[in-house]
């Protein structure tokens, strides 16, 4: 604070000016400085020397303050006149003195540059008055500034006591100004401010800022400080619980727990790379506290590593006699799926034969190691129907290799980290579904089913298909890399089969990886065979009946098959089976064994089911003219088709309905013009079209139906409108045609041809180009119909077609076409027979 002797002194109009670097001076404040450069030493000297004595000099900040020796123009021109108090000669050659700002100064010229700066100044007294606002701002100020001495421990408390007891509110701005942290700018601005109200406005804007950001800091390092008073309070305790199991001799159990997971890697039997992961999670596991969050991460991977199979292979059962037992016990038929694993484990058994001749001992190595040398590459695909056997049959092929059997269903995944894995950055994450069902098989070369390969879904969430890429490739898959694992596994001894009811929805690179078997549906001779020998023992088993209280007669199992399901497996028929046993166990339960053993024959399945669901109709839906029936393939075998068409008073109109689609409406527009064309041939009237409208309608309207191989039979159900001749009753046809009147060979024969079978019809149309077809064809279907193979649609209407009633030319040409259908139904016999040969 300022003397009153110094208050009365008089400022001379022209001072040295000495500028300052980072430092601004304000008046009423003392302050130490030090001096080194030699033109400054020199200003305080000369100032020292002065014959009035007056010791004062123009203290100025340099406004850049990295420039040794400022210009003029490199200086601020506002500005304090201090007095030197005292100086002292360091010995170093620098210059200490404790100087006192006196007043405000600004700069207007500058009449010496060297050897040091000298200008002329004016006074600027600061503007101070009396007022309730800077009153309330003092108070303002004192209170900020008491909070911020609070939290600073390096600012003394007598800096509080002085900005309590300042007088004036000038002086308690210079006192904060001086004692708080600002940059030189800010100072600058502070001290270049005229009113002392608005030097007090500003000083709170900086106090408040400087307050928030040191109470923020004081709540992190409280925080942080709590936080090691945690840590080390739990270290001290974890010692301590040391030390006292140590004294009671009981184990670490985390040491415990680190010493299990060793021995349990070195039995593991992992390859180099996963062991050396293994071990490194170990060490990082053995150097965190078990409380860590990462601790419990580490475990549950370690955990996975050392459960799976990685060393564990089953023996194959190689015995070809056994196997193929096994396999006749389990399902009727299937003599295609049978045969090729019999091919398979024939394979295996000379591979391994071989191997022994040419002298390689097994106690030479380990078997999975001969194993890797070559690759199996064994990837069925089994396609058919449902309910005809696909999933059953891979257990069975487990039991007949003696191998472990998994289960993967593979509808509706959409993601495929369901397949890879999760990363272990994830919360939660785990090994994919492949890695999973290997460790509950406890085997690396089970019998893999992945069911319903074609229900994978594909979305903007993911496709899995691609990760079975990878999975299903013989090439590939002895490195499958699980993202949770993160180290190759070897999958090329597992023996993969994919199940699916259809191919079409199964990416092309995915199918490329497999070999497709057919599974086709069973006649009715088949199901009443797999009923006899399979359904009807288990379905007793399952409703508590012994197999002398109820028995099924052929004949009733043939009637269940025909009139009561219509389908390509035999699902709904163990189901209706299944319900007759238990209308019998009820019975037994009821009037206990008094009721001796129930013999289920045709006649009684009325009692037992009511009503038969599906009667013989194709006589009464052809016995009018213009209905046509047609042979279809579905994803659930194949099935028949009825094409009906009507005229009616009109002028070119043709309508068609039932749901179709573009292919099927273009095969059905070259049938009628077909029709056209070939009118006056068959006596039709040339100009039919222009006085009729015709309308083709297929049932069911609600199923979507689309393909090209419906064309001759909607080429003869047109035909058989315009000629009045109905359809024959026991006929079905399938083929496309063209505009020439062409037959063109279609696909789905074998389904086609057990449908029209499972229908009773005898008599099937087909192109000619499909006649090697009929090899798939079981032979004792094909014995028990006819086959007419067109090439022409004529040649199909005469067959198709039954004889005209009426004479003229139309009879005439009707007849002609009815005398030349045993010709061909003769031929027909005689190609089927050289098939059947």
């Amino acid at each position: 604070m300022a003397d009153t002797e110094h208050q009365e002194l008089t400022i001379p109009s022209e001072l040295a000016i000495l500028p300052l670097r980072g430092v601004v001076v304000y008046p009423m404040m003392w302050l130490p400085l030090t001096i080194g450069q030699e033109r400054s030493i020199r200003l305080v000297d000369d100032a020292l020397a002065d014959s009035h004595g007056h010791r004062i000099i123009g203290l100025v900040t340099s406004r850049n303050p990295e420039i040794d020796e400022p210009s003029p123009e490199q200086i601020y021109q506002v500005g304090t006149a201090a007095m030197v108090h005292r100086m002292l000669r360091a010995p170093d050659g620098t210059i200490r003195l404790i100087v006192q700002g006196l007043e405000r100064i600004r700069i207007t010229r500058f009449v010496q540059e060297s050897p040091y700066l000298r200008a002329e100044i004016e006074v600027i007294p600061d503007e101070e008055e009396t007022s309730l606002e800077q009153e309330a701002l003092m108070r303002t100020t004192q209170e900020l500034f008491r909070r911020l001495v609070g939290l600073v421990p390096h600012m003394p408390e007598e800096l509080e006591t002085a900005a309590i007891n300042a007088t004036s509110a000038r002086q308690l701005a210079y006192l904060v100004a001086a004692s708080i942290r600002m940059e030189p700018a800010q100072a600058q601005e502070i001290l270049e401010i005229n009113q002392v109200k608005a030097k007090l406005i500003k000083l709170n804007s900086i106090l408040t800022k400087e307050l928030e950001v040191l109470e923020l800091g004081k709540k992190i390092q409280s925080q942080a400080q709590d936080e090691m008073t945690k840590m080390q309070r739990e270290y001290f305790l974890r010692e301590q619980l040391k030390a006292i199991q140590k004294e009671l001799g009981e184990s670490d159990e985390q040491e415990a727990e680190i010493q299990e997971f060793e021995r349990r890697i070195a039995a593991a039997g992992m390859p180099e790379e996963a062991e050396k992961e293994a071990r490194r999670e170990l060490d990082r596991m053995r150097k965190m506290p078990s409380q860590a969050a990462e601790y419990s991460v580490i475990k549950t991977y370690l955990d996975w590593m050392v459960t799976l199979p990685w060393n564990v292979v089953t023996e194959d059962n190689l015995d070809i006699a056994h196997a193929r037992q096994v396999l006749d016990e389990d399902h009727y038929g299937l003599e295609k799926i049978k045969e090729r694993i019999l091919e398979f484990l024939a394979v295996r058994k000379l591979r391994l034969e071989r191997r022994a001749e040419a002298g390689e001992a097994p106690q030479a190595a380990a078997p999975q190691d001969l194993l890797r040398r070559e690759r199996e590459g064994v990837i069925l695909c089994f396609v058919g129907p449902p309910g005809t056997g696909k999933t059953s049959l891979g257990r069975s092929i487990a039991r007949a290799m003696g191998r472990k059997f998994v289960r993967l269903a593979l509808g509706g995944i959409r993601d495929e980290a369901e397949i890879r894995g999760f990363r272990r950055t994830y919360i939660g994450s785990m090994p994919g579904r492949i890695i999973q069902s290997l460790r509950r098989a406890e085997s690396r070369n089970p019998v893999f089913m992945l069911d319903e390969v074609d229900k994978l879904g594909r979305d903007f969430r993911g496709d899995p298909s691609s990760a079975l890429l990878e999975v299903l490739d013989p090439e590939q898959n002895a490195e499958f890399r699980d993202h949770y694992l993160d180290v190759p596994f070897d999958l090329s001894q597992v023996f993969f089969i994919t199940t699916a009811n259809w191919l079409d929805p199964i990416p092309q690179p995915l199918l490329d990886r497999m070999e497709v078997i057919e599974l086709s549906s069973y006649t009715e001779e088949e199901k009443v065979k797999i009923a006899m020998g399979y359904l009807v023992p288990r379905q007793i088993k399952e409703n508590g009946l012994k197999p002398d209280e109820i028995s099924f007669a052929e004949a009733a199992l043939r009637r269940l098959a025909r009139e009561y399901t219509r389908e390509a497996g035999v699902r709904n028929l163990e189901r209706q089976i299944g319900a007759v046993c238990r209308k019998v166990a009820t019975k037994v339960a009821e009037k206990g064994p008094a009721i001796g053993p129930v013999m289920v024959d045709a006649a009684d399945l009325n009692g037992y089911l009511g009503r038969p669901k599906y009667l013989p109709e194709i006589a009464e839906r052809v016995e009018i003219a213009g209905v046509a029936t047609g042979l279809a393939w579905t994803p659930t075998g194949g099935d028949i088709m009825f094409f009906e068409a009507t005229r009616m008073p009109g002028s070119k109109g043709f309508t068609l309905t039932g749901q179709l689609g573009d292919v099927m409406k273009e095969s059905a527009q070259a049938a009628l013009s077909w029709v056209r064309s070939r009118a006056k041939d068959y006596g039709i009237d040339e100009e039919f079209f222009n006085k009729a409208d015709i309308h083709l309608h297929i049932p069911a309207g609600a199923t979507p139906k689309d393909g090209p191989s419906a064309g001759v039979t909607m080429a003869t159900a047109l035909m058989s409108l315009l000629t009045g001749r109905p359809v024959r009753k026991d006929v079905a046809m399938t083929g496309e045609i063209t505009l020439r009147g062409q037959v063109l060979p279609v696909g789905g024969i074998k389904e086609k041809v057990l449908a029209a079978n499972r229908y009773g019809l005898t008599t099937v149309i087909l192109p000619k180009r499909n006649e090697f077809d009929l090899d798939e064809v079981p032979e004792n279907v094909r014995a028990n119909m006819k086959f007419i193979f067109a090439e022409r649609v004529d040649e199909v209407v005469q067959v198709a077609l039954t004889p005209s009633r009426t004479n003229g030319h139309e009879g005439a040409a009707e007849m002609q076409s009815a005398d030349e259908t045993p010709d061909r139904a003769l031929i027909s016999e005689e190609n089927n027979g050289q098939q059947q040969e």
